[in-house]
């Protein structure tokens, strides 16, 4: 099989460790929702690139017209980004809230409990 015909899932599977490791792999809790964001965009790419029917036209009926394309996916990739879209606002409001809690916003600073003089 040829390699370079399955780009876009190379594509997804790269953005897919790239928002994976920003996860894993930093503290900060900004850069935590980046990387949920980077993700989530991978997974986007993949269901428009999947939804894609080679030859396919809109979905019209017309005379001579065999193959479609679905629009379904379109449409719930739609979907999809509002919802993203409020997800990441309420994490970045729960950001500032810890922020304003806790005085940072690096996780192993949270995590850790204040010790008391007495």
């Amino acid at each position: 099989m040829d390699v370079l015909g399955l780009f876009n899932y190379w594509i997804v599977i790269v953005l897919m460790m790239i928002g994976f490791y920003i996860v894993i792999s930093h503290g900060n809790l900004v850069k935590k929702v980046v990387g949920l964001n980077v993700f989530q965009v991978s997974v986007f790419v993949f269901f428009i690139s999947m939804s894609k029917v080679r030859g396919g036209t809109a979905p019209i009926l017309e005379e001579g017209i065999e193959v479609y394309s679905n629009p379904l996916p379109h449409v719930l990739i739609l979907t999809a980004i509002v919802v993203g879209v409020a997800t990441t606002a309420l994490a970045l409001g729960l950001v500032v809230r810890i922020r304003d809690a806790y005085g940072t916003i690096e996780a192993d600073e949270i995590i850790e409990p204040e010790e008391d003089g007495a």
